[in-house]
Parts: structure tokens; sequence; C-alpha cells
């Protein structure tokens, strides 16, 4: 069996969030709202783009179904990919540990493109054998479609597998696809998968914790 690590990208990998509030309320000013504090647009991601947009508007009193407004934060957030926006510390490290022995994945509900561009800006490319993003063919998480996917790429089994993530979002994407999942404490989206937690997940509280959290038994048994 190969064991198989995927991870969410938005606040498991990268720190994004100042990058994406600001594209946030640069498409409400350009709407003529007042602008969004950071944690509140923190709050409405993890669910892609379109969600994020419709939480936005709502959030400032605007028609959530405001015609073009998708495409003009899109527009909005290219610009900004990688202005503020940094891998958090030591997962470049973690990267480079867990990258022998193990086929490591990206799964996020952000676009392809600005995924690519991310990963390849931060020099983080390179470690990932599979990139799947939120407009793929396979849906957007918590579909498993797209988990379940990269384990038939990657001959990986359920058992062999495990989503590391912030939020419930990656939580009810493992339980769907009947994967291991790992938490991670430090992103953005914790808080919203506590309530939904079993007590039987992995958690890390650092980036430097993940080696050792993810090549412990039964993750090491699984490796090829």
């Amino acid at each position: 069996m190969t064991t198989l690590i995927v991870f969410d990208l938005d606040g498991t990998l990268v720190d994004s969030r100042r990058d994406l509030a600001d594209a946030t309320n640069a498409l409400l000013a350009d709407l003529g709202a007042g602008p969004l504090a950071m944690d509140a647009v923190t709050g409405m991601v993890g669910e892609g783009a379109a969600v994020l947009v419709r939480r936005a508007l709502s959030a400032a009193g605007l028609d959530p179904d405001t015609p073009g407004a998708l495409d003009r934060f899109l527009r909005r957030y290219d610009e900004r990919l990688l202005v503020h926006t940094r891998p958090y510390a030591g997962i470049p490290e973690a990267l480079r540990a867990l990258r022998t022995g193990c086929v490591l994945a990206v799964l996020t509900n952000k676009p392809a493109g600005a995924t690519a561009r991310i990963l390849a800006g931060l020099d983080l490319a390179p470690y990932f054998d599979h990139v799947i993003g939120g407009d793929s063919t396979h849906g957007r998480k918590p579909d498993p479609a797209a988990l379940r996917y990269l384990m038939d790429a990657s001959s990986a089994t359920p058992a062999s597998t495990v989503l590391v993530g912030d939020s419930r979002i990656d939580l009810e994407t493992a339980r769907r696809a009947g994967t291991r999942v790992c938490l991670v404490r430090y992103g953005f989206g914790f808080t919203s998968a506590v309530g939904d937690l079993r007590g039987d997940e992995l958690m890390v509280e650092r980036p430097e914790d993940l080696p050792r959290a993810l090549l412990a038994p039964p993750c090491r048994q699984g490796s090829s």
C-alpha cells in the first residue's frame, strides 16, 4: 500500500487571510459597500470562491446574487494572490520530511489556476504529486469524489490515506471518503470543526509536528 497524505491549502499549508480579505474588500468597494474585518472574511473561507462572495455580499448588505460579482472577485484576488500569502512557518521542512516514502497531494476548494500559482510562487509545488482545485470535474469538498480519485491515482486505500486540514469541511470530506484525518489547530478554520470532533482525529499544534504525527504507525506501516 502507498501512504497518501492529502493537504488542504488555505489555513493548512499557507496563511492567505490578508490577501483573501483584501480581495473581498476590493470587490465590496467596487460595488459601493464598506469593508469587512479580516476575521469576518476569514470565517467565510473554505467552501470555494462562490460561497465566499455570496457570504461577503450578504454581510455587506448587498444582493448575494449580484451579477458578475464572482468574476470581479476572482480578478481582484488574482492581482494579489502572493502579496501577503506565505507558508506557515515549518511547512517546507515538514513537507520535505514527509516526501520520502509518501505520496503528497493538495486538495482545495480554491480554483486550480490560483492554487498552482500560489504553490509555484512559494516554492511548494515540487513537493506534490497531485494538485486538485475546486473547479475540477470531481466537485468541491466535502464531496469525497476528488479524494477518492487521489486514492485511486496513488494506489492508496482509505486506511493508508490521511487528509490534513483545518476545518469542518476537511473533517467531513475525510469521513465521507472513509480516510483518516489530521486537523491542524493553527489553521484559521479550526474553530469550525470543534463541534464535530469525535475524539479519534489526529491533531497537531504546529506544522513541525506533522511528520511525527503522520509518520507514526499505522501511517508508516502503510508506506512503500
